[in-house]
């Protein structure tokens, strides 16, 4: 009886000697964290999003607290977060400027050519992996790998068969522009009112053959504002949308495919 209670008393013992010793350490070395990262983490929308480049929100918190973020990189919360932030930490308030994801992509059900019938794993990932199932190798599969990794339901996908984003509940995390593996979605400023809706690097005859609204490199639109808009590798590219004059986009709407032009028009189309 003696031999079997010597290593149960003696394990123990070294039990109750570790645990008091890591209670020790653990208050002696123990680092206290400034009240104002709790404070910070409570206004914060708790969506853990990653728009702001960290982890999470707390993540976030922690680094306003330490100098290394400012006070308005939470897309998700806005101007009236930012705010909050800057008043807990005595600064100025930063505006916030709010973006968007939008699709550069207008090769619908109807506008592109598929390749045949796709039987497989009814993801964009999985399509892509084999070529896809579209002859366009530019454009939306449109399984909806952008829609099912949006915490935030803001896009769905249309009866044309490509996503739509509701911008007024984008928060511009990034998660769609990650899951596109054709990298068709890109965060844009809502202040932003043009763009091109296509990626298609296919010559003028491909992309004519493949999609009714791909992008020709006809140069329609950077003869009509060469300060912004340049054409590389068989596509037209804003370099500068700020450069763009409203006088100047009646001309660069000439696009006989039109796959590049006003997004507000788009929307209302």
């Amino acid at each position: 009886m003696i031999d079997f209670l010597v290593p149960v008393i003696t394990m123990t013992a070294l039990g109750l000697f570790f645990s008091v010793g890591l209670v020790f350490a653990y208050k002696k070395l123990k680092v206290e964290e400034d009240p104002r990262v709790e404070k910070l983490t409570e206004i914060l929308p708790q969506s853990n999003c990653g728009a702001c480049g960290y982890s999470g929100c707390r993540a976030y918190a922690q680094a306003v607290v330490t100098g290394e973020a400012p006070t308005n990189l939470c897309s998700a919360g806005g101007n009236e977060v930012a705010q909050q932030i800057a008043g807990i930490m005595g600064v100025e308030a930063e505006q916030v400027a709010r973006k968007v994801a939008r699709l550069h992509c207008r090769g619908t059900k109807e506008a592109a050519h598929s390749r045949g019938v796709y039987v497989g794993i009814s993801t964009c990932e999985a399509s892509h992996l084999i070529g896809g199932h579209k002859q366009c190798a530019y454009g939306c599969l449109g399984f909806g790998d952008c829609v099912h990794s949006c915490p935030f339901d803001a896009i769905t996908m249309g009866e044309d068969g490509l996503p739509v984003v509701m911008e007024e509940k984008c928060t511009a995390c990034g998660n769609c522009v990650e899951a596109c593996p054709r990298n068709l979605l890109e965060l844009h400023p809502v202040s932003q009112g043009i763009m091109v809706f296509c990626r298609s690097k296919d010559s003028a005859p491909t992309s004519r053959k493949v999609c009714k609204n791909a992008c020709i490199a006809c140069g329609i639109c950077s003869r009509a504002c060469p300060e912004a808009i340049v054409l590389e590798e068989n596509l037209a590219v804003i370099k500068d949308y700020k450069k763009i004059p409203e006088e100047k986009i009646p001309a660069i709407e000439k696009c006989p495919t039109d796959a590049i032009g006003r997004i507000q028009k788009e929307n209302e189309g």
